[in-house]
């Protein structure tokens, strides 16, 4: 039987959160023979594989696990996107806990349209300093991700911090320069096949962030339109990170970018911090740069495999 969707979920020493993860896919609405879940294990040391091996008399589930050789989460997320083979392909993180009609949602957004899609899934909770964890879990019931993401859209709460973005652009952004600014990869999704031509996640990316805006890029080099649902809604449970750290690793991963495509508008990365991160459309703009592809085709550089 043909599948409707593949789930890639790459993982590292997150047991528990990746179990919440998996309490919500065993919860959809999408019949469990509709879909199949991929787990990509960077090199767990806990109870992961076991955990995970629970899952297995309710959930269509494959494990894949690779030597833990320091931050490979691109390679953790191919091992499981090389095998989907779902029509589409969602993308989520350990932790990240499903409203129960997460998968129909994004499959109805794709079915909706005649061009390739990258669908924005809607994520409550995302913080990005570990601000208001303790209050955001106390307001997280991980056995009802329905109940909570109704309790907290009623009440306006831990709204997805991309908010800012769609308030100053609208929900419809896919003509922006730079839409793939927004596919972060914590719940997004786009078709199976167009993952695969565009090359999935770039496995030269060694440290934290930056590998979903470079595969969005990719998508979006490639003809893909941008657009957010938010009916695909989740919640992101908070964990332990650095703030300050992440953006550190990220900023080289940005320089790398820029070193592997060289446009104007990817030029604009490194240089985050200086410019705001929800404003580079408008930099664009004012900067009058040109399409990375017009830019190509003018100067050389990156282009996607021929059809």
């Amino acid at each position: 039987m043909s599948l409707d969707c593949s789930v890639v979920i790459p993982t590292y020493n997150r047991e528990e959160l990746l179990r919440h993860t998996l309490d919500s896919l065993a919860g959809q609405e999408l019949p469990a023979d509709r879909f199949e879940v991929l787990i990509g294990d960077d090199g767990s040391s806990d109870g992961t594989r076991e955990m995970v091996d629970t899952f297995r008399d309710r959930l269509n589930l494959r494990y894949f696990y690779q030597e833990d050789l320091g931050h490979r989460a691109a390679q953790a997320r191919n091992l499981g996107l090389s095998q989907a083979r779902g029509e589409i392909t969602v993308l989520m993180d350990s932790g990240v806990l499903g409203h129960s009609r997460l998968l129909t949602a994004h499959l109805a957004s794709h079915a909706a349209a005649d061009a390739p899609l990258a669908v924005c899934g809607y994520v409550y909770c995302f913080n990005l300093d570990n601000e208001d964890a303790i209050l955001i879990n106390q307001a997280i019931d991980v056995a009802d991700p329905d109940g909570t993401i109704a309790k907290l859209r009623s009440a306006g709460m831990y709204l997805d911090v991309r908010e800012i973005f769609y308030g100053k652009y609208g929900d419809d952004f896919a003509d922006l320069p730079a839409p793939w600014l927004n596919y972060w990869t914590c719940n997004v999704s786009a078709r199976t096949e167009q993952l695969h031509r565009v090359g999935m996640f770039d496995e030269q990316f060694r440290r934290w962030g930056g590998e979903d805006l470079d595969l969005g890029y990719r998508l979006h080099r490639d003809g893909a339109r941008f657009v957010l649902n938010r009916e695909a809604a989740a919640i992101h449970v908070p964990h332990p990170k650095s703030f300050d750290g992440n953006n550190d690793q990220a900023a080289e991963n940005y320089k790398y970018m820029f070193r592997k495509y060289g446009t104007p508008v990817i030029g604009l990365l490194p240089r985050i911090g200086e410019l705001n991160f929800f404003e580079l459309n408008d930099h664009i703009r004012e900067m009058n740069l040109p399409k990375c592809d017009d830019y190509v085709a003018v100067h050389g550089g990156w282009s996607l495999p021929p059809r």
